[in-house]
């Protein structure tokens, strides 16, 4: 890990494992929301709300079926109901509820709109522009690489900019000791979106 200056003693430096894939990813990702928010883009949590709402449905099926007053047979036709709400798994005795038909549409949500998303964010106030942003990010297990990604949150607008991209080696941000040396990594991510803004819009 090549060295660098960082103030190490800061009690608010970020530190990851660097033997913790998830623990890096983790720590960059957080940054770069910090970052782009700090920009002006407000998060856009829309999405997230979807996924709150449709989690809290799947934990309501599966505790109205765990604790439904009838027993095996006398419940069958419930259990039948409850089954037909399955998306991954179907058994005719409910098993704790898991994988309803809402669980489906939870990963299709998860693998159309959000993919390796981060960050939705709205317009920046007094922007001329009428998108938001999509941010994502890639830290493929037993790679340094990690890819940052910005796109519009509607490519189909007339607004949108072009998708712009940053491949870097996360070697380049951390000490050997884990420490993020956000000055560099802010310079990057800063750098990245300076591009998109910079991008021509699409014409008409």
């Amino acid at each position: 890990m090549a060295e660098k200056k960082a103030e190490t003693g800061n009690k608010n430096a970020k530190k990851a494992n660097l033997l913790d894939h998830s623990s890096i990813k983790h720590i960059l990702d957080e940054s770069v929301s910090e970052m782009v928010k700090s920009r002006g883009h407000v998060e856009d949590l829309r999405m997230s709300n979807i996924r709150l709402l449709i989690g809290t449905v799947i934990i309501v099926i599966a505790l109205v079926a765990q604790f439904y007053k009838k027993k095996f047979p006398e419940n069958r036709d419930f259990l039948i109901g409850c089954n037909l709400l399955y998306f991954f798994h179907v058994s005719m005795i409910l098993d704790a509820g898991k994988y309803v038909v809402f669980n489906g549409v939870l990963q299709l949500i998860m693998y159309t709109k959000e993919k390796n998303a981060i960050l939705f964010t709205y317009p920046p106030a007094g922007s001329v522009t009428s998108t938001g942003l999509v941010v994502s990010s890639k830290l493929p297990r037993f790679s340094d690489l990690y890819t940052l990604t910005i796109a519009s949150a509607d490519p189909k607008s007339i607004s949108a900019g072009k998708t712009v991209e940053l491949t870097k080696s996360v070697t380049q941000w951390f000490t050997k000791d884990g420490v993020l040396v956000e000055g560099l990594f802010w310079k990057d991510v800063e750098a990245l979106v300076n591009d998109y803004a910079a991008e021509p819009k699409k014409k008409k």
